[in-house]
């Protein structure tokens, strides 16, 4: 019984540590993408392209949030 807790217990663990590196790998990716976007929309004069830099603007600072996270609880690991 101990090691059927202990078996279920371990392979949770290791598919939350898969999906956490999943999303934290796609929300480094989203915030690259981002931040690329808007500064080759902002080089631009046309009203398409500062249209799609202010779009890109509205979710940097979330992603901002999500990668200073990730870094604070990968440091906390580490420690």
């Amino acid at each position: 019984m101990i090691t059927t807790v202990t078996t279920v217990t371990t392979v949770t663990t290791i598919a939350a540590l898969g999906l956490t590196v999943t999303i934290s790998i796609a929300a480094v990716a989203t915030l690259i993408v981002f931040l690329t976007t808007r500064e080759l929309a902002s080089t631009s004069n046309s009203s398409l392209s500062l249209r799609i830099a202010r779009f890109a603007s509205v979710g940097i600072l979330p992603l901002v949030i999500a990668f200073a996270a990730i870094v604070v609880v990968n440091i906390a690991e580490v420690l």
